[in-house]
């Protein structure tokens, strides 16, 4: 058998060869971005947990973090200064209630600041949205910890 009929018999196994590899190579890099990410927002989400233990609350699970704020700040840091954003951030510091019984309280200073914690650590850039916000509402110590 001479070896030019051998490499054209065989030529699909080349062709095979090669397209296996590629693919490997391709699943290769979308798995080391995974993982990157994945690292990156575990290693965030370790910091707000470290800050939130600072701060005196009890520690958040990392993994819940991670998952919700990836290693972006998700919606948090998706325009933290607009008028909505803004609006149901001011109802979360409510009495609970719905409707006409809906009443503003003082907020607990530590959990006011939580979510300039958050900015800081996911999306610092966007901070500055927000600090004249916090400085404007009124807060006490309300929660014993």
């Amino acid at each position: 058998m001479s070896p030019t009929r051998f490499a054209s018999e065989h030529r699909w196994l080349y062709v095979g060869a090669i397209v296996l590899l590629v693919a490997l190579a391709v699943v290769g890099v979308v798995q080391y971005e995974k993982v990157k990410a994945n690292n990156q927002a575990t290693r965030k989400a370790e910091q707000l947990a470290d800050a939130a233990e600072e701060a005196g609350y009890p520690r958040p699970d990392v993994g819940t973090i991670a998952r919700t704020l990836g290693d972006d700040g998700g919606q948090v840091c998706e325009k933290p200064g607009s008028a909505l954003k803004s609006a149901l951030w001011k109802i979360s510091l409510s009495n609970g209630a719905t409707g006409p019984g809906i009443r503003p309280v003082i907020g607990d200073t530590q959990a006011v600041r939580a979510e300039a914690k958050i900015l800081e650590i996911y999306c610092p850039d966007k901070l500055d949205k927000i600090e004249d916000k916090l400085d404007d509402l009124k807060t006490e110590n309300t929660v014993r910890r």
